[in-house]
């Protein structure tokens, strides 16, 4: 139930609909944020919420409809607009400038002036002073670049609350951050609310929604399925509401067997890893837990050949390796999806077909000369089975929603009959229902025999989906159980170890 049922709300929709070039985006959609609030904003990729949070921004206006400050129709026709009128939106993606400090970035576009020149000393008072309020130690003096990502989250953050922002929007606002980071991040959001800012609070991480918003609304394809008033903030009410009934929100299937088709010994790297041992069978998921940082993503790295290893050993099927290349890696059968498949898994100037034939181009044709006929027979073929979207045949990967493009960086290692699969936070940032179809390919993967290393920071997809689980702090390997046998508060242990060790 809403926080304040008979208050004014701080900031309201009333039926707007927006369209792009005929397509409904947002239909008729109404929505009330009081101030003092924190309220969930819900839904599947593609359900409206960008382009709902893009017309609050100012960056879109809405076709039909009111928007309403106080009781007030207001117009936000520029973001600048919006953010005089109190509205600061930190997006997924961030607007930081790297080679600046943080006091820079925090008054970006609004530098304090003494007649005709940039005030620095005041610039770095009002940092300090917000940075004071958020109760996080940064150096205002800082360079961008030199932050951790979590770091550049809050300064994000102290942008908007440095416009005096009475409504801030975030838009997956955890996507990179680990356990620590979140709690802390949490913890100031709360700290806001008490102070009367209205939040607005965008996230595919189901438990952390629970556990923060006061309300929620859904939305699907374009309208509200479920307002604040009537909504239940439960995951349960909530993946009800956005993808209908789906019977197990974690699908498990136990296709493990006994035969070890790789095993590690003592594996050393330059980069966190530091004396790392394990077995992983065939058919089984292996789940890596641990916070960012500890050496789940370098442990990765290392057995894919984009690190070269100090020290250790590696057995794969019976045999020593020491890949110096992921070209190595992948010709004896090993697949890496990268944390970020933005950056290191997708090719955003191409479409799906190139996209799934990246790792194989060998098998396309002969001479050095790829058959293009031979590409897309293969290529629709891996899309009606992954049930990916067909217009990935002719759009960039980029139009693509999260779910849709995982399921392409996936499909590339199943085409190239791939045997090992590292999965480094298959489901980071993408909906419930594109969730489920990642838990149903790992389903598919074990059944036909194939091993997975599952790398994830959501305890509750870790537990549910591994077979076994490695706790790793510190680079080491600490505990390995049935997944059976983990307790989140294991995992938050280890967290705490490794947000320790950060701070030594």
């Amino acid at each position: 139930m809403p926080v304040h049922p008979t208050s004014q709300p701080l900031w309201e929709l009333d039926s707007v609909t927006k369209r792009f070039a005929g397509i409904v985006a947002n239909d008729r959609i109404s929505l009330r944020i009081h101030a003092g609030e924190i309220h969930g904003l819900m839904g599947e990729n593609g359900c409206g919420k960008s382009t709902l949070i893009k017309m609050l921004s100012g960056a879109h206006q809405p076709d039909e409809g009111r928007i309403l400050r106080l009781g007030a129709v207001t117009s936000l026709p520029t973001p600048t607009a919006a953010r005089e009128a109190g509205v600061s939106t930190v997006f997924q993606e961030f607007s930081l400038v790297p080679h600046l400090s943080v006091a820079e970035n925090i008054y970006l576009g609004r530098w304090p002036k003494k007649g005709a020149r940039v005030d620095w000393a005041a610039m770095r008072a009002g940092a300090t002073r917000v940075l004071g309020e958020m109760a996080i130690a940064i150096d205002p003096d800082s360079t961008v670049s030199s932050l951790s990502v979590a770091e550049q989250q809050m300064v994000e953050i102290a942008k908007a609350l440095a416009s005096e922002a009475t409504l801030l929007i975030l838009d997956e606002p955890t996507t990179a951050l680990g356990l620590t980071e979140i709690a802390r991040l949490h913890e100031l959001l709360r700290r806001l609310k008490a102070k009367g800012v209205a939040i607005l609070y965008i996230s595919h991480r189901l438990d952390e929604v629970v556990d923060l918003v006061d309300t929620v609304t859904v939305l699907k394809e374009g309208k509200v399925a479920a307002s604040a008033e009537e909504s239940v903030v439960s995951i349960p009410f909530i993946v009800k509401v956005m993808v209908g009934e789906v019977g197990e929100h974690y699908p498990k299937e136990h296709n493990a067997t006994s035969e070890i088709v790789l095993s590690v010994r003592n594996l050393t790297t330059a980069s966190r890893v530091r004396g790392v041992s394990f077995d992983l069978r065939r058919g089984e998921v292996l789940g890596l837990g641990g916070v960012l940082g500890s050496g789940r993503t370098e442990t990765a790295r290392a057995l894919f050949g984009l690190d070269p290893h100090l020290s250790g050993e590696v057995i794969w099927k019976g045999r020593p390796v020491s890949f110096k290349s992921p070209r190595e890696a992948i010709a004896a059968g090993f697949a890496l999806v990268p944390e970020n498949r933005k950056f290191d898994g997708l090719f955003f100037n191409f479409a799906g077909f190139p996209n799934l034939s990246a790792a194989s181009l060998d098998r396309l044709g002969q001479h050095g000369l790829i058959s293009l006929a031979r590409e897309a027979e293969t290529g629709r073929r891996m899309i009606a089975d992954l049930a990916i979207t067909p217009a990935a045949e002719s759009k960039t990967v980029g139009f693509l929603s999260g779910g849709n493009q995982q399921k392409i960086v996936i499909g590339r290692w199943l085409f190239a009959n791939a045997e090992l699969f590292i999965l480094d936070e298959p489901t980071q940032g993408i909906d419930i229902g594109a969730k489920i179809a990642v838990y149903q390919l790992i389903n598919g993967l074990t059944r036909a025999g194939k091993s997975v290393i599952l790398i994830s920071s959501d305890h509750d997809e870790l537990i549910a989906m591994a077979d076994r689980i490695a706790i790793i702090a510190h680079g080491q390997i600490t505990a390995i159980r049935p997944a059976s046998e983990v307790q989140k508060t294991d995992l938050v242990l280890a967290a705490g170890l490794g947000a320790a060790e950060e701070a030594a």
